[in-house]
């Protein structure tokens, strides 16, 4: 039944993703590198002492075999379609050539003091097709005693240094916003504070140089927002909708509400802020590594089912998944690392690559797959046309079993993807039924699997 028949009005009050949300739902799976002068002084990394204390000696920085071509091919082959590099993390040295920054690869000897690696990046995320995203850590900076943003100091003393550095930073957002062409997103990690406070005015910036680039984030604006946890998961339901700009400071019911929101969103939510999922490979046997440590290759990546489980409760619950991978100190990807990269996206492929049946259908609430034959099934993928917004409030998918319809899965959020299991049946039709919805529902994919262990 055609739902333009039976009353539903366009919504055209509901918010709607921009082109470059769209392009970030869309890409469903990205990575995050991290490289940063410590990885090179074969301690553990610890992120309260690095947030403190200098690193004495930069010259450590010496890669001796640095490959971004290697990084981007194993996020390629687990189905990234995005990267993103730390330019600058926690001890505020830059992985470029700044002639603002003199704490820059300018100032070792590797290279002769020439290397660029975000410059190389660039080129390797546009060799093999990804889109390239740049990480740029102000909230803290070892060398310059800057602790959450704040100058270490007291009185004009620090209210000076507070201001050289806000200037400082809008310096460097402005090289690499020029310097490497279109980027996919600039991230601020922790934010960039308040302009009008202790943070700088980077949002004009990003703007300006990079108008379709996704920004995240500082308290006026996000693109996007975290879901809550460093799992590789949201919650259901997750929608893409939010009741404010994200930004803890426009909360109105205190900290408990605002983390609940960032894993479930709000239906009636009137700005487009979409999830984003976060874990690092090596995330297992106790480890939660977005660097590179001494002694873990080999037992701190995840297996290969736990991968597939954060998959299906990423991207499979309408959120964006990023995984950490952690370059080694001869600027390699550890071998096992690569491996496992590789064998998740062959397993992704083989899971959800050719279903059974799919069908698409704009203005409808009912959509039937049929065979000529009974046909085993355990998956459901179901997507909306999100470019007019998130309509679906409830559905079901229903098997014809003995000539009457059985419900085997059943849920509300749907957005760009929603992948839900259930338990194998034989069947020779499947239905998915939009039971609520804010206006007529678009419908991208409705698709039956089976998957094998």
């Amino acid at each position: 039944m055609s739902l333009a028949l039976t009353g539903y009005a366009q919504d055209t009050e509901r918010p709607l993703p921009t082109a470059s949300q769209l392009e970030w739902q869309n890409a469903e799976l990205g990575v995050v590198f991290h490289y940063d002068l410590h990885v090179f002084d074969g301690q553990v990394y610890g992120q309260g002492n690095n947030r403190i204390n200098p690193v004495e000696d930069y010259n450590i920085f010496a890669p001796a075999r640095l490959d971004t071509d290697q990084w981007i091919e194993a996020a390629q082959a687990a189905g990234a379609k995005f990267a993103i590099l730390t330019a600058t993390h926690e001890t505020g040295f830059a992985l470029w050539q700044s002639d603002v920054n003199p704490y820059c690869l300018k100032a070792v000897r590797w290279r002769d003091g020439k290397g660029d690696v975000v410059g190389d990046f660039v080129r390797s995320c546009r060799k093999y097709g990804l889109k390239p995203g740049i990480y740029i850590g102000i909230r803290w900076n070892s060398l310059l005693g800057i602790h959450n943003f704040r100058a270490e100091g007291e009185g004009e003393f620090a209210r000076n240094r507070q201001a050289w550095y806000k200037r400082l930073c809008e310096k460097m957002v402005t090289e690499i916003c020029t310097r490497y062409g279109d980027l996919f997103m600039i991230w601020f990690d922790g934010g960039a504070d308040d302009p009008k406070g202790l943070g700088p005015d980077v949002e004009p910036i990003v703007n300006k140089y990079q108008p379709d680039c996704l920004f995240y984030h500082n308290v006026n604006r996000a693109d996007l927002r975290w879901g809550g946890s460093e799992s590789g998961t949201v919650g259901y339901p997750c929608w893409s909708t939010f009741p404010y700009p994200y930004s803890h400071s426009n909360a109105t019911d205190g900290v408990d509400d605002h983390n609940r929101l960032l894993a479930h969103g709000d239906p009636e939510g009137k700005f487009w802020v979409p999830a984003m999922a976060d874990t690092p490979l090596r995330g297992y046997n106790g480890r939660h590594e977005w660097f590179w440590e001494p002694g873990d290759d080999g037992r701190a990546v995840y297996p290969l089912e736990n991968l597939m489980d954060m998959y299906e409760k990423s991207v499979g619950r309408n959120a964006t998944l990023i995984v950490g991978l952690t370059p080694n100190p001869d600027g390699l990807i550890p071998e096992g690392d690569v491996a496992r990269l590789h064998e998740w996206g062959a397993e992704i492929r083989r899971r959800f690559g050719r279903p059974l049946a799919r069908i698409s259908g704009e203005e409808r609430n009912e959509l039937v797959l049929s065979f000529k034959t009974p046909q085993e099934a355990n998956y459901c993928q179901i997507q909306e046309d999100i470019r007019k917004g998130e309509r679906i409030r409830a559905y079901r998918v229903e098997a014809l079993q003995d000539g009457k319809w059985v419900t085997v899965a059943k849920g509300s959020a749907v957005g760009h993807k929603r992948i839900e299991a259930f338990p194998t049946v034989s069947s020779q039709a499947f239905r998915l039924i939009v039971d609520e919805c804010t206006a007529a529902p678009f419908i991208k994919d409705f698709s039956i699997y089976h998957v094998t262990q």
